[in-house]
């Protein structure tokens, strides 16, 4: 039986416009990857940085300890009176919707989008497409 490569998350922290951006490569999965995320969002947590984006762009598998790590992070995050934001979530986002997290987390496609989402006169509106559709049908025509 071939042994498994080693299974290490890499974080990279940096910021944006005062946000902390971390950018994650690996797997986040049971084991070192999923503990070292939490280590390093308890330790954003204490000392109050608590402006976060997660970039997951680099993340090349996730098990579902690794969806209770997002999920952690989110707590704890919040526990301190912050937020946490996800980008290029490029995982499969059904798993996402079975799941509900869509419903818990905000997630973005766009970096610069998901800064601009903490501070409030920078946020893209977002549109909802049925209010444009009843918008266009006018008064007379059924809604």
């Amino acid at each position: 039986m071939p042994l498994r490569p080693a299974r290490n998350l890499q974080i990279h922290h940096r910021t944006k416009d005062g946000i902390w951006i971390l950018d994650l490569r690996g797997p986040l999965v049971i084991g070192d990857s999923e503990t070292r995320l939490r280590a390093a969002i308890v330790a954003l947590a204490e000392a109050r940085t608590v402006k976060i984006v997660l970039n997951l762009a680099g993340v090349t598998e996730i098990d579902d300890d690794g969806l209770g790590a997002l999920v952690f992070c989110y707590a704890r995050i919040g526990e301190a009176g912050g937020a946490l934001k996800l980008v290029h979530l490029t995982l499969d986002l059904s798993l996402m919707v079975l799941t509900k997290l869509d419903t818990v987390f905000e997630v973005f496609t766009d970096e610069q989008d998901a800064v601009n989402s903490f501070f409030p006169g920078r946020a893209v509106p977002r549109y909802d497409i049925l209010k444009w559709i009843h918008a266009q049908n006018g008064p007379d025509l059924p809604q």
